[in-house]
């Protein structure tokens, strides 16, 4: 791997970063009633998305979508049997309670998402398309189920009304 291709790395995860927190801080300037300062800061979340995707293409890592869910399945696994117990442990021992609940709702939202992934690998393998299925997220621990949400979010107990539809 080039110098540039590992530059181009980073700037992908910081622009990733960025999107994301700019969308935060839109969400919170909403809530205080800032609706310009929440649009100026949903347009620049968009802009750092077409910089990190430009990013992302430019050094190859978007291939074909089986390649990607196979991507995508390791990443999650990953998250979900290495990274996220040993940030739980980590919190539990410094005896933050709000770090361990939001590493633990992410670890198994992280096994579920690994679970679709390859199911979806599966049925990709034995035929072309998938079946057109919607998919909803819990608004408060980002569950994702198929079909339609349930009444109760089976990992945090949120109530159906949290959930809401995928793009």
């Amino acid at each position: 791997m080039t110098k540039t291709d590992k530059n181009l790395k980073s700037a992908f995860s910081g622009e990733s970063q960025a999107n994301r927190r700019y969308l935060a801080f839109a969400k919170k300037a909403e809530s205080e009633g800032f609706t310009q300062a929440a649009k100026l800061f949903r347009a620049a979340a968009g802009a750092e998305t077409i910089h990190a995707l430009n990013h992302l293409r430019i050094i190859g890592e978007t291939k074909s979508t089986l390649e990607n869910l196979e991507t995508a399945v390791l990443g999650e696994t990953f998250e979900f049997k290495e990274m996220y117990p040993e940030y739980i442990n980590l919190a539990k021992q410094e005896g933050n309670k709000q770090a361990v609940w939001s590493l633990e709702v992410a670890n198994k939202v992280e096994k579920v998402h690994a679970n679709l992934f390859l199911r979806a690998i599966d049925v990709l393998k034995r035929q072309k398309e998938m079946a057109k299925i919607d998919y909803y997220i819990c608004g408060v621990c980002g569950n994702t189920v198929e079909g339609a949400p349930p009444e109760k979010c089976p990992i945090c107990s949120a109530p159906k009304a949290s959930f809401f539809r995928a793009g």
